[in-house]
């Protein structure tokens, strides 16, 4: 068993399957209640929670009281901390934890002293192209996650009829190669050395992956056959055809 961690960070961008794994977490009923704290949905969170509104408060005074809830919930009953963070909301929680704990270098020195000893997990995804048709078609369509069974689990817009557009497929894939390139630049300058999970291993092997980032955080990991993913794949035979389409368009336009 490696060292015993009191927080982990999943280093993420959209579409890499960190939802599927956020639940996987959740499951082992020993790392946490991992999620978006440190997003556009703070007020939502801070309204869930009990948290007095930001406009009544300091900033200092919101913050300090919003972080402590975060981690409550991020704990999910256990004595592990959890948190998904995407590339765009490093600098938000940056932000975030000056107002409670100034002074301190920006990045991990900062993350350590709100959250504890932390393991960084590099969540990314081999096919660029799969991962932008997947971020356009969850945008457009509204429907992001669905259960094994087919039913809904996030629904963020009415129901709506997904269509190609190769420009702004090929902004997303650039914008998402961009997004793993500064994490990995932010990890070369904090001095960090990730644990990484690629998609396509997490969605082929998810009790595999699973087991080998418990060993990482020093916890016990479940059976493999207790490890049962609650989010299914949403790509389709449309996603394959746009894949085909986007490629052939991209190779035409150089």
């Amino acid at each position: 068993m490696s060292e015993r961690f009191h927080a982990y960070i999943i280093c993420a961008t959209p579409r890499t399957g960190s939802t599927l794994l956020c639940r996987l977490l959740k499951s082992t009923g020993r790392a946490g209640d991992p999620d978006s704290f440190i997003s556009r949905f703070i007020p939502e969170w801070a309204e869930a929670w009990g948290v007095p509104p930001a406009e009544s408060l300091s900033q200092e005074e919101f913050a300090r009281v919003y972080l402590d809830a975060a981690i409550k919930a991020g704990q999910g009953g256990t004595d592990m901390f959890g948190l998904r963070l995407m590339r765009e909301n490093v600098a938000d929680l940056d932000r975030f934890i000056d107002l409670v704990h100034p002074g301190l270098t920006p990045g991990s020195a900062r993350f350590e002293r709100a959250f504890g000893p932390l393991l960084y997990i590099h969540l990314s995804r081999r096919d660029k192209v799969g991962q932008a048709i997947s971020l356009v078609k969850a945008e457009q369509s509204g429907l992001w996650h669905v259960a094994p069974d087919g039913s809904e689990l996030e629904r963020l817009a009415p129901p709506a009829e997904p269509y190609y557009d190769f420009a702004r497929l090929h902004r997303e894939v650039l914008e998402l190669e961009g997004f793993d390139a500064e994490w990995n630049t932010w990890f070369a300058q904090q001095g960090i050395e990730p644990h990484r999970i690629v998609y396509e291993d997490l969605s082929a092997d998810p009790a595999g992956e699973l087991a080998r980032l418990c060993v990482a955080l020093g916890i016990e990991a479940p059976d493999a056959v207790d490890v049962k993913p609650a989010v299914a794949k949403l790509a389709d035979a449309t996603s394959r055809e746009w894949a085909q389409r986007y490629r052939r368009e991209a190779a035409s336009a150089g």
